[in-house]
């Protein structure tokens, strides 16, 4: 399995009898999660697949990607007022008053509260949940690969960032694909006149730091 194309039509890895269990159950409970928004539950299993996929290309876990593909927009199902209302009651701080950055808090929502619900899922998966639309300076290979198919799946349509993005994969390391796919995904917020939190520009830094470094080595 090469390119993206390979990433699509991959063939399902031989879970064991436990983790298609774990599987199913989160599908399903996720389909009564975003009943209400059948594009968002689209878009999440279509992550999911292309998280799996990615996994198998680059040597990651595919039952975890998958897992966090699936669980990564589940606080989606709350409106912007309620996702904002939810993060101030557990605490969450971004530095900056978070309706500036209410498409950001979902992952970081599901990180926190869905953990006691489903224990029985690895805490890498969380962490990838988490930082999925924020990205960090440290990020795991796990972390990488959905933050990938999050902005590549193919329900995505066609921009050119994301065709670029996509024409990367199987082409260039794990690391040099998620780079771009972050650098992209500023880009695009630039573009539009959004809101870029000071965040993303800390973790750009710290990260293009990172690579300088091991350029340079």
């Amino acid at each position: 399995m090469t390119g993206y194309k390979g990433v699509i039509d991959h063939a399902e890895p031989d879970y064991t009898t436990g983790q298609r269990t774990l599987i199913a159950r989160l599908e399903a409970d996720l389909k009564v999660q975003l009943a209400h928004k059948q594009h968002r539950l689209a878009h999440s299993l279509s992550v999911a697949s292309c998280a799996e996929g990615l996994a198998l290309l680059y040597g990651v876990d595919p039952y975890e990607a998958r897992l966090a593909g699936i669980l990564h927009d589940w606080e989606k199902a709350l409106d912007g007022e309620k996702i904002i209302s939810r993060s101030r009651e557990l605490g969450i701080d971004m530095g900056v008053d978070l309706e500036l950055v209410a498409p950001l808090l979902h992952g970081i929502v599901a990180a926190r509260e869905l953990p006691a619900r489903y224990p029985e899922v690895p805490p890498a998966v969380w962490h990838a949940v988490e930082v999925h639309t924020t990205a960090a300076a440290q990020m795991s290979p796990l972390d990488m690969v959905l933050f990938v198919a999050d902005g590549i799946e193919p329900l995505r349509p066609k921009t050119p960032g994301i065709e670029a993005s996509r024409a990367l994969v199987g082409e260039v390391s794990l690391e040099d694909l998620f780079w771009e796919s972050f650098v992209g995904g500023i880009i695009y917020v630039l573009k539009g006149s959004r809101y870029l939190w000071p965040g993303t520009i800390d973790t750009y830094n710290r990260l293009a730091a990172s690579r300088n470094r091991a350029g340079a080595r």
